[in-house]
């Protein structure tokens, strides 16, 4: 258990950022066994709900894919922090009524305790202090002031002194400090009264501009894509305007899986030019490293196509599935490009012999597919619904590229070698006449 702050990163997409927060908790629960952790996360998340309705309980699981706060954000952009807070407060209303959202919340209606101290200016005067010089002593009191540092080993650690922390935490006691105004003490009571507002936590701003963000948690194993395009259509219902300066834009899980793919995509121009280079070093030949690009551009035809009639959006993991399809998807045409250049009547172009070499190949491409193929099997059933696209994309586009392999990959050299087998044949027609 970890009260007070988060848990510290200790896995690649964990978001912290809490400190020092007296309303925070978290927990965390390593379980035997993973069967059945949607419905177990549901359970929990309803009884706690109904447990605690004054605490906002977030029951969620350790995810694969790129990190953000919530699965569905919503960030708001304007001026006026009041205006703000209420097109924020419309839109998670509108949020919450959404299925499968289980909790929301909007930053600038986040209040949070603040100290806020209320001074007699006459007595300030009076007492030979001003506003400046009363709130530095009292951050060096509450939040403290270096007054040396100690070395342990070859660290060097500086050392801050305040007040206890019995003391900072009871507002009698901040009451009760005393300042220094020359040689006197003066008590704080003197010059004003201390009390406990509830105020925003903090103003929050994105490319310069102040932001509401409105932050939606889902139901395990409901897919982020599913509950914003609900939102989206639920928006258009309304036909839900902001006023003039005002604009939002999506973040969450949409947000952090476009940069994703915005990084990924970046180095594909490299790798193409290096899968290319490749090929036609290879085989030397530009017309059969076109032939393989193509059939790697019909395979993510393809694995988008199985994803499609399988229902799931197109999310992070399909775009994973996607791209490592390409390089499994070209692996059984060059296998059997291979053996028809090492075959010498085939290279030339001999149906025969060209028809004769893919049946040889058939059962070593078909038994390697088929074990590709089942490997993918069990994350088709994960539970959390993260996985299935990324297998579904892949095997889909697998067994596709198969049966191109097989069939379209040799018409297409038939073709290519076509006239290059008629110039044979017209010269052994020759040589035949002749002897």
């Amino acid at each position: 258990w970890f009260v007070g702050n988060a848990a510290p990163s200790f896995y690649y997409n964990v978001v912290g950022g809490q400190e020092r927060s007296a309303n925070y908790a978290q927990g965390l629960v390593k379980l035997d066994s993973t069967l059945g952790i949607s419905e177990l996360i549901q359970s929990l998340q309803q009884q706690l709900d109904q447990a605690f309705p004054g605490v906002r309980v977030l029951v969620r699981q350790l995810e694969q894919g790129p990190p953000f706060p919530a699965p569905v954000e919503v960030r708001i952009y304007g001026p006026d922090l009041e205006r703000l807070r209420q097109l924020g407060e419309e839109v998670r209303l509108i949020l919450a009524e959404i299925p499968d959202v289980n909790h929301t919340r909007a930053s600038l209606t986040e209040a949070l305790p603040k100290l806020e101290l209320i001074l007699d200016e006459e007595e300030v005067r009076q007492a030979g202090l001003n506003k400046a010089g009363l709130a530095q002593q009292l951050d060096a009191y509450l939040e403290g002031a270096l007054g040396g540092s100690i070395l342990e080993g070859t660290e060097e650690l500086p050392v801050r002194v305040r007040v206890s922390a019995q003391d900072r935490g009871q507002l009698a006691q901040i009451a009760s400090l005393d300042l220094v105004s020359g040689d006197q003490r003066v008590p704080l009571t003197a010059l004003g009264s201390v009390d406990l507002i509830p105020d925003i936590a903090q103003i929050n701003r994105r490319d310069q501009q102040r932001i509401n963000t409105v932050q939606a948690f889902i139901t395990a194993g409901v897919l982020p894509d599913q509950v914003l395009s609900r939102f989206q259509d639920r928006l258009g219902e309304l036909n839900f305007d902001l006023p003039p300066g005002y604009r939002l834009d999506f973040g969450g899980e949409a947000d952090a899986r476009g940069t994703a793919v915005v990084n990924l995509l970046s180095t594909v121009g490299v790798l193409s030019v290096l899968m290319v280079a490749t090929l036609v070093l290879c085989f030397n030949s530009f017309g059969l490293a076109a032939l393989i690009g193509g059939i790697a551009f019909c395979s993510m035809g393809l694995g988008i196509g199985a994803l499609f009639l399988s229902g799931y959006p197109f999310g992070f993991t399909a775009i994973l599935g996607t791209l490592g399809l390409v390089g499994l998807a070209i692996n059984d045409s060059i296998v059997i490009l291979a053996a028809l250049r090492e075959d010498p009547r085939a290279k030339l172009g001999d149906p025969q012999a060209i028809l004769s070499v893919v049946q040889q190949g058939t059962r070593h491409i078909l038994a390697t597919t088929v074990t590709t193929l089942v490997g993918f099997v069990p994350l088709l059933f994960d539970a959390t619904g993260f996985w299935p696209p990324l297998a579904i994309c892949i095997a889909g586009g697998l067994g596709g590229t198969t049966l191109m392999a097989l069939y379209f990959v040799p018409s297409v050299y038939l073709l290519m070698t076509r006239k290059q087998w008629k110039q044979v044949q017209g010269s052994q027609t020759h040589w035949v006449l002749a002897t």
